[in-house]
């Protein structure tokens, strides 16, 4: 930051050229040196600009020493190396997006058609399959991915405009070409701070992007639950659940992914009250950004990978499913039997208290739903056998599973 804003300004005459090169390719810093100077000056920025300073005077360089960080205030250059690091961390991120889509995608394919329960309420409701699950886990990755290339890009944003965002000392076209050596596109105006709705947005996103990482594991904690068992975490040969009980298999990555999504929005939390600051700026918001920005992004990071493992060596259970699928009799087509029963000409209210009548005896007795309507004369005399085997057909309830796809993967 420090050298771009130097060689620009040396380009349009504000400080020696000298100066510039020197800055460039002179200037260095020692960690230790700067953290020693902020013991007592207790200013990162200016120690560290005091720190650089030192190792140009030690060159003999002190003329061009004093044109170091000429015109700006700390911000400009804190603020604006902040984007730098964002970009750099997006990129990261965009890359683990992308990653997790491509296996999700793969996986959705490959049970594209595995009929399985689906489940409102935590409750039976009617079929759908195992691919639909992870293909409705894509398109909000999808969405995820949009949204974060727009926060992203919302925070690839530089200011050098002083220290109330005046241009007090330099001009707005020194900005927009400090900007434009960076890669940067310069804040339309600021007070001495990029504001931090900004920012908000960004850390807001990964919390979003966390959130749908927690739905996904909450779910396989779900499908591992023993009385479930239709989908549980890889399990290696040597792995261990339980220091005291032998069989245990629990869903650990899955839940370590639902406990960090809590951390995410917790930090979203934080940034949002970056937003309001004292008059043109106060450092509230300073110390919170040191621990939301690396802890963020480096969390997400981690989670998109564990969550792309998580699915990618994911066991599935067709069987399973299936068994369970039939383990209400039939239950779960009291809908379309209500249908074919009001299409076969009798009235909605009727149908729908006649089906409900055998699916609550069915339940409660624990009968076979499928067996109970065949021999009701009132649904007989309407559905005849072969109508009623499609009554209880899982496969005509999924006969749209295709379009889906389509809709959502194209050709």
């Amino acid at each position: 930051m420090e050298s771009a804003a130097s060689t620009v300004l040396a380009e349009d005459g504000v400080i020696p050229a000298a100066a510039a090169e020197a800055i460039a390719t002179k200037a260095s810093f020692s960690v230790a040196r700067i953290q020693e100077i902020e013991a007592e000056v207790k200013h990162d920025v200016i120690a560290f600009t005091t720190a650089v300073a030192e190792t140009l005077k030690d060159q003999g360089l002190d003329a061009e020493s004093r044109w170091l960080h000429y015109g700006l205030t700390s911000n400009d250059i804190v603020d604006t190396a902040q984007a730098l690091q964002v970009a750099e961390a997006s990129a990261l991120l965009r890359a683990g997006l992308m990653g997790m889509l491509v296996v999700l995608k793969r996986r959705a394919v490959e049970f594209k058609h595995t009929p399985t329960i689906g489940r409102t309420h935590g409750i039976h409701a009617e079929p759908t399959t195992f691919g639909l699950k992870l293909l409705n886990w894509y398109a909000e990755m999808e969405r995820n991915l949009a949204r974060f290339d727009a926060a992203a890009e919302e925070m690839r944003v530089g200011k050098l405009s002083g220290a109330v965002g005046t241009f007090g000392h330099l001009k707005p076209e020194h900005e927009e070409k400090i900007c434009a050596r960076l890669g940067l596109k310069p804040a339309p105006v600021a007070t001495q701070v990029i504001q931090r709705d900004r920012h908000a947005a960004y850390i807001s996103t990964l919390a979003i992007l966390a959130s749908t990482l927690d739905k996904i594991a909450l779910e396989v904690r779900h499908l591992q639950r023993t009385e479930v068992r239709e989908a549980q975490e890889f399990f290696s040969e040597k792995q261990k659940g339980s220091s005291a009980m032998p069989h245990k298999k629990n869903p650990i990555t899955s839940e370590q992914i639902c406990g960090l999504a809590r951390v995410l929005r917790g930090n979203a939390q934080a940034a949002f009250e970056n937003i309001p600051l004292w008059h043109e700026r106060d450092i509230s918001h300073s110390s919170v950004e040191r621990i939301i920005f690396p802890d963020s992004t480096i969390l997400v990071d981690y989670l998109l990978a564990k969550t792309t493992d998580l699915i990618d060596r994911l066991l599935v259970y067709p069987d399973r499913m299936k068994k369970t699928l039939e383990s209400t009799g039939g239950l779960i087509f009291s809908g379309q039997l209500l249908l074919d029963l009001s299409e076969a000409g009798m009235m909605r209210e009727d149908a729908y208290r006649l089906v409900q009548s055998h699916a609550m005896r069915s339940w409660k007795e624990d009968l076979i739903f499928r067996d109970e309507v065949a021999k009701d004369a009132a649904i007989t005399a309407l559905l005849t056998p072969e109508k009623l085997a499609r009554t209880f057909d899982y496969t005509r309830q999924l006969g749209n599973v295709d379009a889906i796809f389509k809709r959502v993967l194209g050709e």
